[in-house]
């Protein structure tokens, strides 16, 4: 009779073995990138010094501006005098603020040499002296008128501004001057023909619509007055290359244009005698020169333009 052997169980089968070859994977993949970052991470302050003292061997003085602070480093000739310049940036700590308090660093202002400043304030000195001298000889020039609030006379460090009413200058909605403007220009001309200054003439008008065959808007309207004054300058001796015409028509007014009062304060013409920078203390002034005969051309108020009819309002004055 055969016996019976004992019945053997069978062995189960792990089937989670691979997580421990995975588990070893990961160990050594997050070492190999820790030794990777670790060596690709550099000490910048080291790399600089570096690069610095060899710089000072080869070139001079090293290209590094601001100090970098190390701790203990190698001594060496490069290190030394690397050394030698963060001990003499660092700041005393005797004279050091208490710990906790904040320090403002001010902003570097560039310094302008002493005789560069100085010679900028000679000669704004003299420019301002300069147009002081033009603005006064305008104003006796102008004394009536001055007087009269029909001419004002304004100065600032830069240019002089001599501002003519059109009250005296030209009739309403025309550019052709008033027989009593003449005589006002001419006596501005005395005064600004010796200058070397530059000289700009500026139109203005009030808000008042105009539109005829002479002038389509009050952009030409300012544009032509500003001019017949420059043609009225030039022909009394001022020097055409130092002329200029500007027109704002109505768009710069002075005051609102509400009112009549407002309104004939905003039609005007402003001469502006720009400042000369290379004018000094031996520069030619205005003085009042003698009445001469002026050119029949000049002299003689231009001809009359040909009467057209108003196609619509004859604003702008």
């Amino acid at each position: 009779m055969r016996r019976k052997l004992p019945k053997r169980h069978e062995e189960h089968s792990n089937h989670e073995a691979w997580a421990i070859p995975y588990g070893d994977l990961i160990t050594l993949l997050l070492a190999f990138f820790v030794v990777m970052y670790a060596l690709s991470t550099l000490n910048e302050g080291k790399y600089r010094l570096l690069s610095d003292s060899l710089y000072a061997a080869f070139r001079g003085e090293p290209r590094t501006l601001e100090p970098v602070e190390l701790g203990q480093h190698q001594a060496g000739a490069g290190a030394d005098s690397r050394t030698g310049v963060l001990q003499q940036q660092r700041p005393d700590p005797a004279h050091a603020p208490p710990a906790g308090t904040l320090v403002k660093l001010a902003p570097e202002v560039p310094q302008v040499a002493p005789t560069r400043a100085a010679e900028l304030g000679e000669q704004a000195a003299r420019r301002e002296a300069a147009l002081a001298r033009v603005a006064d000889q305008v104003t006796d020039a102008l004394g009536d008128l001055v007087k009269r609030d029909l001419v004002t006379v304004r100065r600032n460090d830069l240019w002089v501004e001599v501002e003519l009413r059109t009250d005296i200058l030209f009739p309403s909605g025309s550019a052709q001057p008033a027989p009593g403007a003449l005589p006002v220009l001419e006596r501005l001309a005395q005064v600004l023909t010796p200058l070397p200054n530059a000289i700009r003439v500026e139109g203005y008008t009030d808000n008042v619509p105009i539109r005829t065959s002479a002038f389509y808007s009050n952009w030409e309207l300012s544009a032509a007055r500003a001019a017949s004054v420059v043609r009225v300058l030039a022909g009394q001796g001022v020097e055409p290359a130092r002329l200029a015409v500007v027109g704002y028509g109505e768009q710069r007014p002075r005051q609102s244009n509400d009112t009549p009062e407002g309104r004939n304060a905003n039609r005007r013409v402003v001469v502006v005698i720009l400042a000369v920078e290379s004018q000094g203390d031996d520069a030619p002034t205005a003085s009042p020169a003698p009445t001469a005969s002026p050119a029949p051309e000049a002299a003689a108020s231009p001809p009359p333009a040909a009467a057209a009819p108003a196609i619509g309002a004859a604003g702008g004055r």
